[in-house]
């Protein structure tokens, strides 16, 4: 049976890559899709990793009708054996439902890839209406680390470095950026803490926490 799977995770824990595995292996087996994206780091109208992959892929708009476009793009000829959408928490609710109808009613498998939480720490709409709706909710298996190594569950905005918790909830960027906005994953523990990767090489630098040898 046709399926609506969300494959979730934090950021920098392989989401595009396994979107572009899948869309590798179905096409090297004579399959057609269509593969959607928003606000992708590489640029409009493209699907990529941080591996340095990438493909073309079509730009959701405002207020797009996704399973109307599917019906539109079948009804002029084309295939659509599955469809990927990535970057999924950009998506609104009524997006989300119209592609579970594209599941239920015309019998095609959608993957959607995605972040769950944003920086700060709030459901994406978008991902929340994933959780309710897939079939399947799939956390990715590749580990994102903290700066200090443990197991990374949190998404962080960072401005010049510094954690920030307000703000618009999406602003696009991309990982390990030292100036103007940036993201970082955190474990719960510095998240809370607001201690990114900076801040935590600015406090040992400090005098305050340097070793203080005595003078024999």
């Amino acid at each position: 049976m046709p399926e609506l799977v969300f494959f979730s995770g934090t950021m920098d824990c392989g989401k595009s890559t396994l979107a572009l595995q899948i869309e590798h292996n179905r096409s090297a087996r004579g399959l057609q899709g269509v593969i959607l994206t928003r606000d992708d780091r590489a640029g409009e109208g493209k699907l990529s990793s941080r591996l340095g992959l990438v493909t073309d892929a079509v730009e959701v708009e405002d207020g797009q009708d996704l399973y109307a476009y599917i019906v539109d793009h079948l009804s002029h000829g084309g295939r659509a054996d599955y469809v990927i959408a990535d970057e999924a928490q950009f998506l609104v609710p009524e997006q989300i439902d119209q592609l579970a109808r594209v599941v239920d009613d015309l019998s095609i498998d959608v993957y959607a890839f995605g972040i769950t939480t944003d920086f700060r720490s709030k459901l994406f709409p978008g991902s929340q209406r994933l959780v309710e709706l897939a079939d399947r909710v799939e956390v990715l298996q590749v580990e994102a680390l903290c700066w200090c190594g443990a197991r990374a569950t949190h998404n962080a905005r960072t401005v010049g470095g510094v954690m920030v918790v307000e703000g618009a909830q999406v602003v696009v960027g991309d990982v390990n950026q030292a100036d103007a906005i940036g993201y970082e994953v955190l474990c719960r523990r510095h998240h809370r803490r607001r201690m990114t990767a900076a801040s935590a090489r600015a406090a040992a630098l400090s005098p305050d926490v340097l070793p203080v040898s005595s003078v024999s």
